[in-house]
Order: C-alpha cells, then structure tokens, then sequence
C-alpha cells in the first residue's frame, strides 16, 4: 500500500547541507556511506563488522533493550499498559554484541536493541574513519545496533540523517499530518521517551485502529542496505524494522543555528503548554485562538512587518537577548 520513497538522483559525493535542511519530504540517499571501513566489512560478513565495532569498543555501557520472544521484537507496551514489555540494561558494545552472536543461533531469539549511544563516547575511533562531510563537526552520531526488532512509528522534532552500516532496515514513513490515524499513545509515558504508535503495521484489520488503513494508503517505503542513508524531515512519522540478525544504523540529529541562538529550544513545550492553556477552553474560544497562532506562527506573512524594527519587541528577530526576555516572559505566564 504504501508508495516508494524517493531518491537522490544526483551524485551523493556532491551533496550539501542544502539538499536536506528546507525539504518538505524524506528522501533517499543510494550508497551515501558505502565507503566507509564498516560498510566494507558488513559487506563481507557480520563477524568482520561485530569483530571490528569489539575492537572500537572503550567499554562504555550504553541503553540496552531486551524484549521477550513472544513480542515478536516490536518495542512497546506491557498487557496492562502500566509498562513497558522489556528490560533495560546497561551493557557494553562488545557485551551486547555477543548476546546478539548468541541469539543469532536461537530459533525463538529475544529482541535485542542498542538504543541511541553516543559514537564519541563509546567509540572514539569512529569519528576519525567514518563521516559526513557536509555536516557540522559538532553534530554528533549516535549508534543503534540489534537484531529483528521493530520501533514503531514516532516522531523526533530534529532533522534526521540516518546511514545503515550492516544489515538492513525497512522506513516506513508517514507525513505530519497523519498523526489522526496513527493511534498515539501518551505524550507522556513512551517506551523510548517519544511517543509511538499503539498500532502495528502488519495488523491492518485489527479492530481497534480502523483508521490505520488510511494512514498506509499516504505511507512511503523503501528498504536500505549497508551504506545507503534516508533523510527523514522534523515531525515526520517513521516506522523502523530491522530485518537480519545483525543490524546497525548511525545516526545524525541536528536543528540550524538562529542568529547565534543555541537551537536547544524543543517545541514539545508549546505543545505541552497548549494542552494545560487551552485543551480544556470552549470550541469557540479554541478556533479564536487557531486564528491567532496561525497568524503569529504559521503563516508566511510576517506578523510585524508593519512595525518599526526597533519596536517590534517579541515579534523580532531573534537574538540570544530576546530568547533570554522570552524565557523570562513564559516563566511569568506558568
């Protein structure tokens, strides 16, 4: 049901921060990092790629998800919903990968996931071997490594460069927009701290989620091998399953610099601020504010193009001096 994903057409030794920082859409990127020293040896064999990644290896525990057999290696909720359905470990790379060794020779295998390690602190030699020239230095990668294990869909509000180094991993995407038949569970409460959909892909008929269908028929797909990449905008639903048992992913994070303001800001907060301020107001009231956050925030129209610049005060440029007032501005409101 769901539609390809589209692909680079260009030469990817030429690209720049311009093809990914703007687009509306995710793409594709063939053969991004297919010469790197670990995509050359997953090429060859998983052993030579666990055996080079143990060599890397400082030691550093990093987040480590066990999930049982009968989960089918989809990362979610327990029975109840008071939970998660598995445990969290910290392990180190090497120790996580011969769990993975081990399982590898289980026909029921446990899920296994190496969630998001920080490459300069568990790997320092990676950085000097394998990079994205056209990403700022100090954006730093972040390793995912496990088995047959499924992340359902979710969102990450940075932009997203992410490279399969071994194995293969199928996206499945969906725009901003569908997050009205996704069925999200609790903004608040989510097994790997973003909230994911309740529903799972391969159960479209089930009785719970009947707009799920919907949601697939506005879904793009593509399968990635050892060094291909995907981009995968701000907000953009992704649906992660790895397919062998060995896979590994790294990944970018990053949002741009405004006028020398540290992008630390996360608009989660508007979004969690909203629900306090303005969920519980009447219908009417609500679509008077739509009109006015549409018109502040939304619409290309500059809201303050008719004031003078020097008094344009929080609707001007922004600056470290006008995000600290906005800070203190927020803080009064609470």
């Amino acid at each position: 049901m769901a539609t390809p994903i589209e692909e680079f057409q260009g030469s990817v030794s030429a690209i720049t921060i311009d093809d990914f920082v703007g687009r509306d859409r995710p793409v594709v990127f063939r053969g991004l990092v297919r010469d790197w020293p670990l995509v050359e040896l997953a090429r060859e064999s998983d052993t030579a790629f666990a055996r080079r990644l143990s060599e890397l290896d400082n030691g550093t525990p990093v987040d480590t998800l066990l999930i049982p057999p009968g989960e089918e290696g989809v990362v979610g909720y327990n029975a109840d919903f008071s939970g998660f359905n598995y445990e969290h470990h910290r392990v180190s790379l090497t120790q996580g990968l011969q769990r993975l060794a081990q399982y590898s020779r289980e026909q029921s295998a446990v899920g296994l996931a190496i969630q998001s390690a920080l490459i300069p602190g568990c790997l320092p030699g990676f950085v000097d071997e394998h990079a994205l020239p056209f990403l700022d230095s100090q954006i730093q990668p972040r390793l995912w490594i496990g088995n047959c294990v499924v992340t359902p869909a979710h969102f990450d509000e940075y932009y997203n460069v992410a490279c399969v180094v071994c194995g293969r991993r199928e996206f499945t995407l969906f725009p901003p927009e569908q997050v009205k038949n996704l069925y999200v569970g609790p903004l608040d409460f989510a097994p790997t701290g973003a909230a994911i959909s309740m529903a799972r892909l391969d159960r479209l008929d089930d009785p719970r989620f009947p707009k799920l269908r919907e949601a697939m028929a506005h879904a793009q797909q593509a399968v990635l091998e050892p060094g291909d990449a995907i981009y995968v905008p701000p907000l953009w639903w992704h649906h992660v399953a790895s397919l062998e048992r060995l896979n590994a992913l790294v990944n970018y994070w990053w949002k741009p610099m405004l006028e020398g303001v540290p992008a630390t800001f996360s608009a989660r907060g508007f979004l969690l601020h909203g629900l306090l301020s303005m969920r519980w107001l009447s219908p009417a009231e609500r679509a008077a504010w739509r009109h006015l956050l549409d018109y502040y925030l939304f619409d290309t129209e500059d809201p303050a193009a008719h004031i003078p610049a020097d008094k344009r005060g929080v609707l001007g440029a922004l600056t470290p001096e006008l995000a600290d007032k906005l800070k203190e501005l927020i803080l009064k409101q609470l």
